[in-house]
């Protein structure tokens, strides 16, 4: 609980008030053992409209990325950014937008704090980067494990 609570108030000094962009409700899914993938998920909002321009890890190999129905299949693929417009909320979700973990380096458990960088872009293209520690929840969380289905 003391991990959860230190990642949310490390998350919140990361969204300095001067940020053009907010954060809000980070999170990263847990992993059994031998899994190599995971995603992270988040609210994201930008003041003057931006763009999620790259994201990465110390952990893994990180992209960003769609899930999108095409044809009535489920397909997920990198996206090179996501536009974030003015004054509204984008959510990187399970089953939509997120961002993407490939070649885990150890299993992420519940509670864990994953270091994870975000890159933004304004319209100027001058680049804001915010260092967030965000905190992994289990599996079997009931939001994401209803919505999630690969």
């Amino acid at each position: 609980m003391k991990k959860l609570l230190l990642a949310t108030l490390l998350t919140i000094i990361s969204t300095a008030p001067f940020a053009q962009v907010t954060i809000t409700d980070p999170w990263v899914r847990a992993t059994v053992p031998t899994q190599h993938a995971t995603g992270a998920f988040m609210q994201l909002s930008s003041k003057t409209g931006s763009r999620l321009v790259a994201v990465s890890s110390p952990l893994a190999t990180t992209e960003i990325h769609e899930m999108a129905i095409q044809g009535n299949v489920m397909r997920m693929r990198q996206i090179a950014g996501l536009d974030l417009p003015a004054g509204q909320t984008v959510a990187l979700k399970p089953g939509g937008y997120h961002v993407m973990f490939f070649d885990l380096k150890n299993q992420i458990k519940e509670g864990d704090v994953i270091p994870l960088t975000l890159v933004f872009e304004n319209k100027d293209k001058k680049r804001e980067t915010l260092e967030l520690k965000v905190p992994a929840r289990a599996l079997t969380n009931s939001d994401a494990h209803a919505a999630h289905k690969h």
